[in-house]
């Protein structure tokens, strides 16, 4: 009972979320590449590997 509530409440979030991020997107493919970078640096600093301090 408490798992299809919360299925429910998740599918609602995630309608909320697409709708409040569209305009940001909308704005991001305005200016170009500007988005599509930040997105690719973000994912190369993500992961294990950019979490190590060199000795």
């Amino acid at each position: 009972m408490f798992r299809a509530v919360a299925d429910v409440l998740r599918q609602i979030g995630g309608a909320i979320a697409t709708l409040v991020t569209a305009p940001f997107r909308a704005v991001g493919r305005l200016f170009g590449g500007a988005s599509s970078s930040a997105r690719g640096g973000r994912a190369r600093s993500s992961g294990p590997a950019a979490r190590r301090v060199p000795p």
